[in-house]
C-alpha cells in the first residue's frame, strides 16, 4: 500500500522553503509505477525568507500550503508531515537532482525551471467539439462563504424549460470535470447527460481551478453549502425546471445532507457513495487496498489496530487539544512496544506529529464521526445508490446493503441500488480495482453507468 499513498492523498500538505537563488517555479515529473505525475513548488520570498506551494496538477490539486524546507549548501529539502514526505536535491546548472522519500519509499525525482508537458493518456471517452447542446461558461455566489465558484452550464439546444443536475465529486480538490489521471468524468457525465436532454452544472470545487476561497481547512459541510448555492442558483433561471443531485463518493455524502435539506430536489444518484460511518469505512477501505496487495497479514492487522484504537478516541473526544494529548501518548506507547515503524530519514516526532496533523483536521474529524443513515433517512425524493464489485475504496456490498437498511427503515417507497460487477472507484472495467490501475485504463466511466443513470433520471423526470 506504500506505493499508492501519494496517488490517493490529493489533499496533500507539502512544507516550506528556506534557501537562496531558488525562488520561483519548479517543476518535476514523477513516475509511480507507469503513472507519470507532474509536480510543481512555487517559491516566492518572504520577509521572514521564504514560503512555497505545491502542485499536482494531474490530481487536480492546486496551491497546496509547504511546511517546511531548508536549502543550505546547494541542498534543498522539503519535508511535509501530512502524508509525511520528505524531498532532498542538489542544485546545480538549473536544475534540482532529488529523491522523494514517502515512508521508506525512495523516487526519483528532478526539479528543473520549465514547465513539464503534460502527459499523454490516451482517453476515447473525452467528448470532442461541436457539441449538440449549448455550453455556458458562468459564476455563481455562495452568500454564507462570501465566495464565486466558476462553472459550466451544458443545455439542450431546444427552447423551453429542462431538467438540471448538479454534478459533486469526491474527496480532495477537484475542477469542474473531476480531473484525475487525465480522466475527465465530469465532462464525460455531462455530455451524455445533456445529450439526453438533461442540463447540467459542474463546478470547480472552492479554492480550485477559477473558483474563490480556500479549499484547505473546509469540512464536508462546507463543501455541502456549495452545492445549496448552486441549486440556489439554478432555481432563479426561468430555463431550469427539477433540479437533482449527482455525488460521487464523498459527493455521495454530501449528496444526501443537501437533499435533506432542500426536499424539492427531484432525486438523488449516489456513485459510490457511502453508507457506513466513516471511521468503520476508513477501516474497510485500508483493509481491501492491504489484501489486494498480498501485504504481510501480521503487518496490515498492526495498522489496523492502530487505526481503529484512535478512531475509537476520535469518536469519544470532542476537545481537540485533549484529543491531541491522547493520541500522540497512544502512539509513543505503540513505537516503543514496536508496533510502529519509523521510516529511514524520519524521527519519532515526525511520524506522531503527522499522523496527529492528519487525523484531527477538521475534514478528517467530520469524515471519520459522521453517519450517512442521519441524512438518508430523512430523504423524501427517489434514491440511485450505483457501485462497482471491484470497489476497494467505497466497498460494494458493505455500503449498498447499508443504504437499502436505512431507506428501508425509513420507509422510502422510491430507491434503487445496484452492484455493477467488475467495476471500480470510478466505474472503470478494472482488473482489480486498486487505485494504482486508474491512470492506465483507458476508459474513464463504463457506459453502462451512463446509460443506468441517464434512463433512471429521465424516468423520475418524465423526460423521454
Amino acid at each position: 500500500m506504500k506505493t499508492m499513498i501519494l496517488i490517493l492523498a490529493l489533499a496533500l500538505s507539502m512544507g516550506c522553503l528556506i534557501g537562496q537563488d531558488i525562488t520561483g517555479d519548479w517543476h518535476g515529473l514523477l513516475d509511480l509505477e507507469g503513472v507519470k505525475l507532474r509536480i510543481v513548488f512555487r517559491i516566492v520570498a518572504t520577509p521572514d525568507g521564504f514560503s512555497a506551494t505545491f502542485d499536482s496538477p494531474d490530481q487536480g490539486a492546486f496551491g497546496l500550503p509547504v511546511n517546511r524546507v531548508e536549502f543550505v549548501d546547494q541542498i534543498l529539502t522539503l519535508e511535509t508531515k501530512t502524508p509525511p514526505i520528505i524531498y532532498t536535491g542538489t542544485l546545480q546548472d538549473g536544475t534540482i537532482t532529488g529523491i522523494l522519500n514517502q515512508s521508506g519509499l525512495e523516487l526519483p525525482l528532478d526539479m528543473r525551471r520549465a514547465a513539464m508537458e503534460k502527459p499523454v493518456y490516451l482517453r476515447p471517452q473525452e467528448p470532442q467539439e461541436p457539441f449538440p447542446y449549448r455550453v455556458e461558461e458562468l459564476e455563481f455566489p455562495n452568500p454564507e462563504a462570501g465566495i464565486k465558484l466558476s462553472a459550466t452550464l451544458t443545455m439542450p439546444e431546444y427552447t423551453g424549460n429542462h431538467p438540471a443536475v448538479v454534478l459533486i465529486s469526491g474527496s480532495g480538490p477537484h475542477d469542474r470535470n473531476a480531473e484525475l489521471f487525465g480522466h475527465k468524468p465530469f465532462l464525460v457525465m455531462a455530455d451524455h447527460l445533456s445529450r439526453q436532454g438533461i442540463a447540467v452544472l459542474r463546478y470547480d470545487e472552492r479554492g480550485c481551478g477559477s473558483s474563490e476561497g480556500e479549499f484547505s481547512g473546509a469540512t464536508t459541510l462546507d463543501f455541502a453549502s456549495d452545492v445549496i448555492s448552486a441549486v440556489r442558483f439554478l432555481q432563479k433561471r426561468e430555463d431550469i425546471d427539477g433540479i437533482g443531485l449527482v455525488g460521487h463518493s464523498e459527493g455521495g455524502i454530501i449528496a444526501p445532507l443537501v437533499a435533506a435539506e432542500m426536499p424539492e430536489l427531484k432525486f438523488t444518484v449516489l456513485l459510490a457513495g457511502p453508507g457506513i460511518r466513516g471511521d468503520s469505512l476508513l477501516l474497510l477501505q485500508e483493509e481491501m487496498i492491504w489484501r489486494a496487495e498480498g501485504s504481510d497479514e501480521a503487518e496490515m492487522e498492526r495498522s489496523l489496530n492502530i487505526n481503529r484504537n484512535v478512531f475509537q478516541m476520535i469518536s469519544q473526544m470532542d476537545d481537540s487539544g485533549v484529543l491531541a494529548d491522547d493520541i500522540r501518548e497512544f502512539l509513543a506507547q505503540s513505537v516503543a512496544a514496536g508496533l510502529i515503524d519509523i521510516p529511514e530519514g524520519y524521527s519519532e516526532e515526525d511520524v506522531i506529529a503527522g499522523y496527529i496533523t492528519r487525523m484531527t483536521d477538521p475534514w478528517m474529524l467530520f469524515f471519520l464521526r459522521h453517519d450517512p443513515a442521519s441524512a438518508l433517512e430523512k430523504l423524501g425524493c427517489p434514491v440511485l445508490a450505483l457501485n462497482g464489485s471491484k470497489d476497494l475504496q467505497v466497498p460494494a456490498r458493505a455500503n449498498l446493503e447499508a443504504i437499502g437498511a436505512i431507506l428501508d427503515r425509513a420507509g422510502h417507497a422510491n430507491y434503487r441500488t445496484i452492484e455493477l460487477a467488475g467495476l471500480n472507484h470510478l466505474f472503470q472495467e478494472a482488473e482489480t480495482g486498486h487505485p494504482n490501475e486508474y491512470a492506465a485504463i483507458e476508459q474513464t466511466i463504463a457506459p453502462e453507468v451512463l446509460e443506468i443513470m441517464a434512463d433512471w433520471i429521465k424516468k423520475q423526470l418524465g423526460v423521454k
